[in-house]
């Protein structure tokens, strides 16, 4: 029998072992819901959209609607031309959205569809859109499919049509709805006038009325995506999830593109609060600065239960960066961060955080649990925070853990409850303090048990 060795486990390069992220279609799927009146579509088998739609349900804790082209064997064999026409006129005839977003699969992909010829031959009734992205499930992410919908948006609606409209563009890259409201909360508090894009607030975090919405009274209307090419600037937050459609609509309708952090901690939301003072001549109001003034007070008062803690992170990308450098100002030791999804970038800009931190840490993009696992053994940490699926490694490893990303599929709540902002920031900093009180209580009572004895 071979005797592998932690080392020997996270030289693995072919093959992936519980990876940190899930398919392209899932990041598509849920740009589209932020859609007004959008209804995804996954050009595919059945399967594949049952996947789809069941992850975001489970994590959001909200139905999730989307069709699909039912691919059987002739579809898979002869290509899935016939299925989407038939689909577009079925879906338009019953559910009558005011717009279809298609995404592919990995076996529509793998057939080669050439999907804009099939729009084209279409029944599309006057004043309906359709639109598409290419998202083969066998490459890069949950985020690289949102990156590509959003672009995908872009590409189809957006106009320049020489008339200013004042506003600003804002993507919100891949976070829950409670974060985008949090995001839209701030700049209404500035007096900015803005387009968010896309907008799951009231669509995933819908009222209960009583009374069943196909489609929610939330989402960027369709208008305003086209209308998003007359605007001052676009702002893209988190530069794996947003970055290329506002780069996207930089080059299409002269728009200028600034790519930010996803503002979570203290550093990543002042340069956002500024960057929008400088962008649009508005103050940051006294309400705003009294909250941070709030945050610093709560780190100043909770310091000493997590300074010099290590801690390892996983999740997405975007939020793997801008959660590094938060935990790093609050006197953490981010010992391992990792994410699933692809990009030689993300360990450039980690590295360069813990240089600066004389941080001796491991960052690996494309990673897995398994390998972040391994890490744990050679070198324990004292918290682990990632989403749902690192429960495992927490409970084999005796590590109190913060769920916090996506997905969170064992706990409610969470994503009404924002972690961008000044506000998010309070609410991570209780999750971490609160997590390492219970271990310490928890130590301390069997510390008790143990004198009794």
């Amino acid at each position: 029998m071979l005797d592998y060795t932690p080392k020997e486990y996270s030289k693995r390069e072919a093959l992936n072992i519980n990876p940190a992220k899930t398919c392209q279609p899932v990041g598509a799927m849920y740009a589209a819901l932020g859609i007004h009146k959008c209804l995804p579509h996954s050009h595919g088998s059945q399967g594949c959209c049952s996947f789809h739609r069941m992850f975001l349900t489970r994590n959001f804790r909200d139905p999730v609607m989307a069709s699909t082209s039912s691919f059987t064997e002739g579809g898979a064999v002869f290509g899935g031309g016939s299925n989407l026409k038939t689909a577009i006129k079925n879906v338009f005839s019953i559910y009558n959205p005011d717009m279809i977003a298609i995404h592919t699969t990995c076996l529509s992909e793998t057939i080669g569809d050439d999907i804009p010829t099939y729009i084209m031959s279409s029944q599309i009734p006057e004043g309906k859109i359709v639109i598409h992205a290419n998202t083969p499930s066998y490459q890069g992410s949950h985020i690289t499919g949102f990156s590509n919908m959003v672009k995908g948006m872009i590409k189809y609606l957006a106009v320049n049509s020489k008339t200013p409209n004042g506003k600003l563009n804002v993507i919100p890259g891949f976070v829950n709805p409670g974060d985008m409201r949090e995001i839209k909360r701030l700049m209404k508090e500035m007096g900015i006038a803005f387009t968010m894009l896309p907008d799951t607030s009231n669509v995933l975090d819908a009222p209960m009325t009583g009374k069943f919405e196909m489609y929610p009274k939330g989402g960027t209307k369709v208008q305003e995506i086209i209308d998003a090419g007359n605007s001052t600037a676009t702002l893209a937050l988190g530069s794996f999830a947003s970055a290329d459609g506002a780069f996207e609509l930089e080059k299409k309708c002269k728009v200028p593109a600034k790519v930010l952090k996803t503002p979570i901690g203290v550093k990543a939301t002042d340069e956002f609060l500024m960057t929008l003072s400088k962008l649009t001549g508005n103050a940051v109001p006294e309400e705003i600065e009294d909250e941070r003034g709030q945050l610093v007070d709560i780190m100043v008062d909770c310091h000493y239960h997590y300074h010099g803690k290590k801690v390892a992170i996983f999740g997405d990308p975007d939020l793997c960066i801008a959660l590094t450098e938060f935990v790093i100002s609050l006197g953490m030791i981010p010992k391992y961060v990792v994410t699933g999804t692809p990009g030689e970038a993300f360990e450039r800009e980690i590295n360069a955080m813990f240089a600066e931190a004389g941080i001796d840490g491991k960052v690996k993009a494309l990673g897995d649990l398994f390998t972040l696992h391994q890490w744990m053994k050679e070198e324990a940490v004292d918290l682990l925070m990632g989403g749902t699926h690192g429960k495992y490694i927490a409970r084999a490893e005796d590590v109190p853990f913060v769920r916090i990303g996506f997905p969170i599929l064992d706990r409610s709540v969470h994503s009404y409850m924002p972690i961008v902002g000044y506000k998010g920031a309070m609410r991570i900093i209780e999750m971490i303090s609160n997590a390492l009180l219970d271990r310490q209580d928890r130590d301390c009572a069997d510390e008790d048990m143990e004198l009794i004895m």
